[in-house]
């Protein structure tokens, strides 16, 4: 009985330490580019569906991920959407600005957005 409530007590003991000394978090050097929409009044759903689209399926050199679907917000007033792009670098996001994948999505987006706020965020 003694040699078990030991094993258990240095087993817990090791897991305890473990999480003591569990790696922080990464700090990654991509670019995450962060866009807040507030749409047209008059922008149908299928529109909006069409430029959220136009992200989602974006083939740009340099961009990694795509979220569009927000889970909890706390977006001003009137703000519906937030696209959030990923880049692999700040280079990467530089490039993007003016781009032929942007200005191809522009087409469809800018039309429909009424206004919107961008924040880039990296380490």
């Amino acid at each position: 009985m003694t040699k078990r409530v030991f094993v258990a007590c240095a087993t817990l003991a090791v897991l305890a330490a473990g999480q003591l000394f569990a790696a922080a978090p990464a700090k990654p050097k991509s670019v995450i580019h962060v866009v807040t929409i507030q749409w047209k009044p008059d922008a149908s759903q299928q529109q909006i569906r069409q430029a959220i689209a136009g992200v989602e399926n974006m083939n740009f050199p340099g961009l990694k991920n795509v979220w569009t679907r927000p889970i909890k917000t706390q977006l001003p007033q009137g703000y519906t959407s937030v696209i959030v792009m990923e880049f692999e670098s700040e280079d990467a996001l530089k490039k993007y600005a003016g781009s032929d994948a942007q200005k191809q999505w522009y087409k469809v987006y800018l039309p429909i957005r009424g206004e919107s706020r961008t924040h880039d965020i990296s380490n």
